[in-house]
């Protein structure tokens, strides 16, 4: 059966390869972008043939609004949603102490990260629920099931912990519904790794990670789509942590 899939931030960095990855297995996508525009249109480019299997809305996953808009618009053009990727998540890459942050960037991590995942779920369920079927997928970080401090990322930390027991608790209580929730923690994937393959990444060496070399998006995109699969019903309630055995957070001290 043909599946659609809402993905957001989905046309670029890891949501590239995730994107890919369902279009490639044959389902049809709403995909969200919020500034670059020019590089949502080249995913379309790049995939002529699935033209009409994807769908492009910009949206900023801190504001309901548009939320609601991305959600109606994928209904209305697919009549259905099977999966739902949380891949946008606004970051702070400036390494700072929670006594420098200021109140508005809290709560830009913790609307964006925490409260967009609410609003989305709150408004993907009801059809998920309708089908007997549904996939949900956030992301986190590595560390994040055990509540783990993140010294310099307090803010976005304390986002993704939350959204952890969120993802728990939404798998145990849509099982009887068909829907499985899980959270995806990538390693250290930077650069041009976003959107490279596994094949790229053997390429290249990486001293800092045990296996070898760098994570890629191809990483994370086929274990979401491991996930995903109708076969995976048996998987609910997981946190997965793709890292190549390197320890995200301590790396810096």
């Amino acid at each position: 059966m043909l599946r659609h899939a809402i993905i957001t931030a989905g046309t670029k960095g890891l949501g590239r390869k995730v994107t890919e990855g369902f279009l490639k297995a044959g389902h049809s996508v709403t995909v969200t972008y919020l500034t670059d525009s020019a590089r949502a249109e080249q995913l379309v480019k790049d995939f002529p043939e699935q033209k009409d299997r994807i769908q492009l809305v910009r949206v900023d996953v801190r504001e309901e609004r548009d939320l609601k808009q991305l959600v109606d618009k994928a209904i209305k053009r697919f009549g259905r949603v099977d999966f739902l990727i949380n891949n946008a998540g606004p970051y702070i890459f400036e390494r700072k102490k929670l006594m420098d942050y200021s109140k508005d960037e809290w709560n830009s991590m913790i609307r964006g990260n925490l409260d967009s995942a609410f609003d989305l779920l709150k408004l993907t369920i009801p059809h998920m629920r309708k089908q007997k079927f549904g996939r949900i997928i956030n992301y986190g970080f590595q560390g994040a099931d055990s509540a783990s401090g993140w010294i310099y990322r307090s803010a976005f930390a304390a986002a993704k912990v939350g959204l952890v027991s969120l993802t728990k608790s939404v798998a145990f209580e849509e099982a009887e519904h068909g829907i499985t929730s899980n959270m995806i923690c990538p390693g250290n994937i930077t650069g041009e790794m976003k959107e490279a393959s596994i094949e790229d990444g053997r390429k290249l060496k990486d001293p800092d990670t045990p296996i070898g070399r760098p994570g890629t998006g191809e990483d994370i995109a086929r274990t979401i789509l491991f996930l995903c699969e109708e076969d995976s019903d048996m998987i609910t309630g997981t946190i997965y942590e793709v890292t190549g055995g390197l320890d995200v957070i301590h790396r810096h001290r």
